[in-house]
């Protein structure tokens, strides 16, 4: 996409249109299992068809378009898995890229796009999935696999060398919790999330054999008591979940919950103030509203004037390499 101008061209406005073709192909592929299947092998489709249990013609135009857009080869009618296929495409190896099942998930509430925009908030519904997929571990899943990398940057961009307890607010998979603790051995954490959600997370944290430093509670941030005694208090991909005021009495819970010296971290995209940069905060911004009843993007002015309202004085931003940024309260 052309983002120095606005100026595009008639094909390029038509590519930008169909683009959704070639994202629905690769999803279609990854829900039915498809790479994973071709694992270490050569077959012809049909084969494919038969064990994925799926029309044998439509199996074989589906795989012909996987090889043109590089994720299959095709000799003497034989099929297998190119190598960015084989290594981030085939269930249960390392670098398999689980969060795509999320972005199956997002493929139905982004077409429900114009009526969001009608009526103000997410009119979509959540349809079973017809392979068994369970959307919440999808979900987490997807942000875990971005969480490893980030909560290792991010960790080099605060001082937490005097933090012995954090609370990671709606932590999900923990990741961040995880890699701050492999950082900083003197360091524990807790972790809070929704009922259904904790059992996941747990997961994760046995996975990592960090079950000793780790607590978890169950609730609602929105409504649920956080206890008290945290030295950092951190909310990654949080607040663009709620409304302004909801994020307003989030940021004074965290507060209270606080002690002297503590800090908040506030990790999400950060807008300039009309609303148009970073471009992937706008593109989000349009994701919070097919996906959530109230979620939004917020703006540098909107997070401090939360963090000044629960009594922070001290505030500072700092920007990642990976789009979103960091706003930092402390707690004097």
């Amino acid at each position: 996409m052309n983002t120095q101008n606005n100026y595009l061209k008639p094909e390029e406005i038509r590519a930008l249109a169909n683009s959704f073709q070639q994202s629905r192909i690769l999803l279609t592929a990854v829900e039915l299992g498809l790479f994973t299947i071709l694992d270490k092998h050569m077959m012809h489709s049909k084969e494919v068809a038969e064990k994925i249990n799926t029309d044998k013609r439509a199996t074989d135009r589906l795989m012909n378009a996987l090889v043109v857009l590089g994720f299959l080869r095709k000799v003497h009618g034989k099929f297998y898995n190119c190598e960015n296929a084989s290594k981030y495409l085939v269930k249960g190896k390392p670098g398999f890229m689980g969060g795509l099942f999320h972005s199956l998930g997002l493929w139905n509430t982004w077409s429900s796009l114009t009526e969001s925009v009608k009526t103000g908030t997410s009119v979509a519904e959540r349809k079973p999935s017809l392979v068994g997929i369970n959307w919440s571990e999808a979900f987490i899943a997807a942000m875990h696999y971005r969480g490893v990398k980030e909560a290792k940057i991010i960790f080099l961009m605060l001082e937490l060398s005097n933090t012995k307890k954090m609370l990671d607010v709606g932590g999900g998979s923990a990741a961040f919790s995880m890699e701050f603790i492999k950082r900083n051995p003197n360091m524990h954490a807790v972790v809070f999330d929704l009922p259904h959600i904790i059992p996941i997370t747990k997961k994760y944290v046995d996975d990592e054999k960090l079950n000793d430093e780790i607590e978890f509670i169950e609730g609602n941030y929105l409504t649920d008591d956080f206890g008290k005694g945290y030295d950092l208090i951190l909310l990654s991909a949080i607040v663009h979940i709620n409304n302004f005021e909801e994020n307003k009495m989030l940021i004074k819970k965290c507060f209270d919950s606080l002690n002297v010296d503590g800090q908040i971290v506030i990790k999400d995209w950060v807008m300039n103030e009309e609303r148009t940069e970073p471009a992937g905060g706008a593109f989000f911004a349009l994701n919070m509203l097919v996906g959530t009843e109230k979620g939004d993007t917020y703006t540098e002015s909107e997070m401090k004037d939360w963090l000044i309202s629960a009594g922070i004085k001290k505030i500072e931003r700092r920007d990642t390499s990976f789009g979103s940024s960091l706003m930092i309260g402390y707690k004097e």
